[in-house]
């Protein structure tokens, strides 16, 4: 295991800074979503699961158009965990009041319940990491972030900014 330094030039990347880059990435999310992996394990359910229970918690009334381009899958891949999801009681659907083809999604009070668990797991670990870090690395932290997405998906955060 390679040490991780303090210090990198970002005007001067060399091979090993990015293979770094890229190891810390994959072992921070697998320590992310080891607790929710187990959480949802219990249920029988897995990581996309844990994505739409997320959003539909996070965006109250989120449509299914609007889940699929946060998601990136395809209605067949989304329809088939959303199905289970709302089979098992975890989600609702309603009509869109101005649009009835609309399907909006809403977490049932047993699906808030999963969220909080799920959510409280992974902001706890959050808030440690940005505790340890502080200020200035957290935002630094953001930033790279920021940079690692698409642009239609990095408009999402800098219109929050303004």
């Amino acid at each position: 295991m390679v040490e991780a330094k303090s210090i990198v030039n970002p005007l001067f990347l060399r091979e090993e800074d990015l293979r770094q880059g890229m190891e810390l990435l994959f072992f921070a999310a697998r320590d992310f979503t080891a607790r929710p992996d187990e959480i949802l394990g219990a249920y029988r359910l897995g990581r996309p699961h844990h994505r739409i229970v997320y959003f539909v918690g996070r965006y109250p009334g989120l449509s299914v158009g609007e889940l699929l381009d946060i998601l990136h899958v395809t209605k067949q891949s989304l329809s088939r965990v959303l199905s289970q999801l709302i089979r098992q009681g975890f989600i609702i659907q309603k009509q869109g009041a101005a649009d009835r083809r609309q399907r909006l999604l809403h977490l049932t009070e047993k699906g808030r319940a999963l969220e909080t668990e799920l959510t409280n797991s992974q902001r706890a670990r959050l808030t440690a990491a940005y505790k340890e870090a502080g200020a200035v690395a957290v935002e630094g932290f953001r930033k790279v972030l920021l940079g690692l997405m698409e642009p239609d998906a990095r408009r999402r955060f800098t219109a929050i900014d303004k």
